[in-house]
């Protein structure tokens, strides 16, 4: 988790996740075909194939607000979703949404069975190797996440010995790793702050804009920011590396740009963080 956040609306009331996408497809359902084996469009060009069905399929958690959640109606929603549906549009298609735990979202990716993956996605170097990224959609700053009575943590360098608790192949468990600090396993969020808050483990790392959610959800958690990376990482979307994907990455980035000059990503930026997190400054 990507990421990957996130002021005002983290587990908004019940979930924070399931399915549907405002007039597109329902999302917890599987895509209507394997959208990179399907046998329509141009043989190895994905876009043409995409376009063909005219349905793109992405895939996110639907559990992080409020980059991908449910609404109290149960309803998926996040600023992911969003951004999904406006380059899905951009491409002249209609977005379908798959949610899984974050930890097999890439994989599904080499498997073929989702286009490409919005999730709050940190480009890493390793990530860079084994998938093509569009352009960043968005910028993020990793905060260290303690309980209130914690005062053992006040730098990065702090973290050695600490015990975490992130998604293994997320960006924050390796930056806490980096650090020396021992990660504990998890399946989403949730697990992750209850752990903190129960004292099992010492602190978590996160988007600093999901903190920001979950305290806005949550005002009576015993909970504090300990320290800032200093570096903010650039969120992007990943795609499955070949020939095969270069032209829809182009129409994605274009997509990209085109939202970003005409105001749509500040502006849904600041519908689900508060703050524009689509710009580097």
């Amino acid at each position: 988790m990507n990421k990957l956040h996130r002021p005002v609306r983290l587990l908004t009331a019940a979930a924070l996740s399931a399915a549907l996408l405002a007039g597109c497809s329902q999302t917890a359902a599987q895509p209507s075909a394997a959208p990179s084996q399907e046998a329509g469009g141009a043989a190895g060009d994905l876009l043409s194939q995409i376009q063909e069905r005219g349905e793109i399929v992405i895939a996110m958690e639907g559990t992080w607000a409020p980059w991908t959640y449910h609404d109290e109606g149960g309803t998926l929603t996040g600023y992911d979703v969003d951004v999904g549906r406006a380059i899905a549009e951009k491409l002249g298609v209609e977005a379908t949404f798959v949610e899984g735990e974050f930890d097999g979202l890439l994989a599904g990716l080499d498997a073929g069975r989702y286009d490409m993956v919005l999730n709050g996605v940190d480009i890493t170097e390793t990530r860079a190797q084994a998938y093509d990224f569009s352009e960043p959609y968005a910028y993020n700053r990793t905060a260290v996440i303690v309980r209130g009575d914690n005062d053992t943590i006040a730098s990065m360098e702090d973290l050695a010995g600490k015990q975490t608790a992130n998604t293994i192949s997320s960006t924050y468990a390796q930056v806490a790793e980096g650090y020396g600090a021992q990660v504990t396993g998890v399946d989403d969020l949730a697990q992750t702050f209850e752990l903190l808050l129960s004292g099992r483990i010492d602190a978590t790392l996160n988007a600093e804009v999901t903190y920001y959610d979950y305290m806005g959800q949550h005002p009576d958690a015993d909970l504090k920011i300990a320290c800032l990376d200093p570096e903010a990482t650039e969120v992007a979307i990943p795609f499955k590396k070949g020939d095969d994907t270069a032209a829809l990455r182009e129409a994605v980035d274009q997509a990209i740009e085109e939202l970003r000059a005409d105001g749509t990503l500040t502006a849904l930026s600041e519908q689900y963080f508060g703050t524009d997190i689509s710009q580097a400054e």
